[in-house]
């Protein structure tokens, strides 16, 4: 009697080719999500739909250093920019607010919700490969995002022959402050919109985080200086992102605070600040990485 095998495995050759060539490895999976993942932060690659949002609030970070450089350049006897390096990232903060409550769930969301992260992490990249990829990505979109109205003033104190050694070492300063605010602001984002796989859930956590803090903060600040009690307003701000990179740089980078009366923390105080900002950071990616253990399942 014949045996059955109408469920014995079978194997067809469906035409696959062999591949013989070099096998690139996690180094290069890493470097190409990475890349992609910058690229999509300001909709390159992606629809022209996608190339709006991102392409106008560049534009609108990018515009006011532009008019900052034309007003000094068209004052005579101007020897300064009218704003420093390390204030204008706080003066356009709800630009940067913006831009990564759009961008962030953008960066991680799609992924959870299609459940295409499993397949990320089949081979060969791994979950920290994942991690370190899309932050560093939204760090750096960030940091192209805040840096280049300061280069753009630069350029300009230079051409208008301010002195050189005070305007690259402002320029230092700034670059030093919002490189700080481009990562703690790219973490903390990327954990808000981890939280969900619902991009609009993201984007309402990622401004809530940002503002009401901010604005318990300020009000708090506010009653203090009014009430004539300075000593908490320094303590305050370790309770907001933004009040925590404004102590910083005016502690330790010159910058002018925009605490109430302009009293900033003390370079002690400074330090605290600092710790704080760190700890942050390496607290959104522990929280990364505990959310990715999950998802990637």
């Amino acid at each position: 009697m014949a045996p059955d095998t109408s469920t014995a495995t079978q194997i067809h050759n469906i035409g696959y080719r062999s591949y013989d060539g070099a096998r690139l490895g996690r180094s290069y999976a890493r470097t190409s999500l990475y890349s992609q993942s910058l690229r999509g932060a300001y909709g390159l690659g992606r629809s022209a739909k996608s190339k709006v949002l991102p392409m106008i609030l560049f534009a609108v970070m990018c515009v006011p250093a532009l008019i900052i450089v034309a007003i000094a350049i068209a004052v005579p006897g101007s020897t300064d920019l009218p704003i420093k390096y390390t204030t204008y990232a706080l003066t356009t903060q709800m630009v940067i607010g913006l831009y990564l409550a759009s961008q962030a769930p953008q960066s991680v969301s799609r992924d959870l919700r299609f459940k295409t992260v499993p397949l990320y992490f089949s081979r060969p990249i791994e979950r920290v490969d994942y991690v370190l990829a899309k932050y560093a990505a939204m760090a750096s979109a960030l940091f192209i995002l805040t840096a280049t109205p300061l280069l753009i003033m630069w350029i300009g104190s230079l051409l208008a022959k301010f002195d050189f050694a005070d305007q690259t070492k402002g320029f230092a300063q700034g670059l030093v402050s919002v490189l700080l605010l481009s990562v703690l602001f790219a973490g903390l984002g990327l954990v808000m919109a981890a939280l969900t796989p619902r991009r609009g859930f993201g984007v309402a956590a990622i401004i809530a985080l940002l503002l009401i803090p901010y604005g318990a903060v300020s009000a708090v600040q506010g009653v203090a200086y009014s009430a004539e009690s300075t000593g908490p307003i320094e303590w305050m701000g370790l309770f907001s992102p933004i009040t925590l990179i404004d102590g910083m740089q005016t502690a330790f980078l010159g910058a002018t605070s925009a605490f109430p009366g302009g009293e900033g923390p003390s370079t002690g105080v400074g330090f605290v600040y600092l710790l704080v900002i760190l700890g942050l950071i390496a607290g959104s990616y522990a929280a990364l990485m505990a959310r990715y253990r999950k998802a990637g399942l």
